[in-house]
């Protein structure tokens, strides 16, 4: 299967989701975006979507989300890793951040 078949599967998911109740939150810098620190933990069945490292969410599920996340940067990095990025957002929607 392509990359375009995985992304076109997914999006196809989270929308499923989405219909069924699911809050769709992604971690993707944009306009929109609610800092970390704003993000109120979950209260209702929740789906972190985390994008390309380098690529981040595509445009197509990025549509689909409730609400983008952003996590601030202080010094000259431009991101975290992703496995870092989701952890953190994670442990905020479980309330402990």
């Amino acid at each position: 299967m392509s990359h375009f078949g995985v992304a076109g599967a997914a999006c196809r998911w989270l929308a499923g989701q989405r219909a069924a109740g699911s809050r769709i939150v992604g971690v993707e810098l944009a306009e929109e975006a609610v800092r970390l620190a704003d993000l109120p933990a979950a209260r209702q069945r929740t789906i972190a979507v985390l994008g390309h490292e380098q690529a981040g969410i595509p445009p197509e599920a990025i549509d689909l989300l409730d609400v983008a996340v952003e996590i601030p940067m202080i010094g000259t990095g431009a991101s975290l890793n992703v496995a870092v990025a989701g952890s953190l957002v994670l442990y905020r929607l479980a309330g402990f951040l």
